[in-house]
């Protein structure tokens, strides 16, 4: 627990994961997943973060485990505000003693979203609420001079969105935000053992099948994971071997999808800031930019050179903390109209 009376926060409200910058720590204390077990009866929370994520799928009926964020958007606003309080509560006394809070959310937020994320914090105990879109934020935590008038593209590739930006001069000249990231990615998983195993698996074994041998880009060694599961047509529990290779075929609807984005917004990107991207090329952020071969496979298809940036997972509440940390100089890249 922080040692001190008040502070000030950066908070990225993934539909993952929840990471929090303290500008008194001047680091990240606080990194969840964005999971809530509670009891379907009485509401009562029982878990929040890694310990809600460890229930997944091993839950008695009375015990229900969501995800209060989905694509990027308050999905429950009650369960999102308990889990604010709980994850603020972990790392300082009260959110009283919070001033200001600056939180990460996506660029195609609308108004009523908005007020959601503002809500959310103001009803757990924030004085002061600020918004920075995700990718403005990323582009800060990787390290990019944002005010420059020059290009950058900057792919964030989250849980339950990709937000794909042009930033230059201080503001975002345009912008592609699709409902299609990691949670697809997983899904995408999930259906391919489905429909060719007659093998159900969970999120949970889904996601470890993603990170061990997931691929965006063929590679010189092709690795072996077991795969269990019930089987669908007896139901009974099933083991097979999956290849990285049969991986990346299930996740190649997914990954069309993200790269065809990245086109699209290249199409409405004005020349001289085209000529920029071309010398300075691509960065990606966020935990979709951790699949291997993924800077490959966007450059093949963009014939631009593309950078992860070098720490994709935390990148936007880093630069979220650094607007924090100087939020006067930074001012003009926050979202208008939301300071309360």
């Amino acid at each position: 627990m922080i040692g001190f009376l008040s502070a000030d926060f950066a908070i990225d409200l993934g539909t993952a994961n929840t990471l929090i910058y303290s500008s008194g720590e001047k680091d990240i204390v606080l990194n969840e997943p964005s999971i809530v077990a509670f009891n379907r009866l009485s509401k009562n929370i029982i878990a929040v973060g890694r310990k809600a994520k460890e229930m997944l799928g091993r839950t008695p009926r009375d015990i229900q485990i969501i995800r209060p964020m989905q694509d990027g958007a308050i999905a429950d606003f009650e369960i999102t505000e308990s889990m604010l309080r709980i994850l603020i509560k972990n790392v300082t006394p009260s959110f009283r003693y919070v001033r200001k809070v600056l939180v990460c959310v996506p660029q195609g937020i609308t108004e009523v979203e908005k007020r959601a994320v503002r809500d959310s914090c103001e009803h757990a105990g924030s004085k002061e609420v600020y918004l920075i879109s995700e990718p403005m934020a990323g582009a800060i935590g990787a390290g990019l001079d944002v005010f420059e008038p020059k290009g950058n593209l900057i792919v964030d590739i989250g849980g339950g969105t990709t937000e794909i930006a042009v930033i230059s001069l201080g503001g975002i000249v345009v912008s592609e935000s699709i409902k299609i990231a990691g949670d697809e990615m997983t899904e995408s998983i999930k259906n391919y053992f489905k429909k060719e195993h007659n093998l159900v698996i969970g999120d949970t074994t889904a996601e470890k099948i993603k990170i061990e041998i997931g691929s965006a880009y063929p590679s010189e060694e092709e690795t072996e994971f077991e795969v269990t599961g019930r089987n669908l047509v007896n139901g009974l529990p099933k083991s097979i071997i999956s290849t990285s290779e049969e991986v990346r075929k299930a996740l190649e609807p997914t990954l069309k999808e993200i790269v065809d984005a990245i086109l699209r917004l290249l199409e409405k990107t004005p020349p001289e800031l085209a000529a920029d991207i071309y010398n300075t090329g691509i960065v990606l952020n966020g935990g979709g930019a951790l699949l291997r071969g993924i800077d490959k496979l966007v450059s093949e298809h963009t014939s631009l050179p593309v950078h992860i940036s070098e720490d994709p997972l935390k990148s936007v509440v880093l630069g979220a903390g650094k607007v924090l940390e100087d939020i006067s100089h930074y001012s003009t890249v926050l979202i208008r109209g939301v300071r309360y």
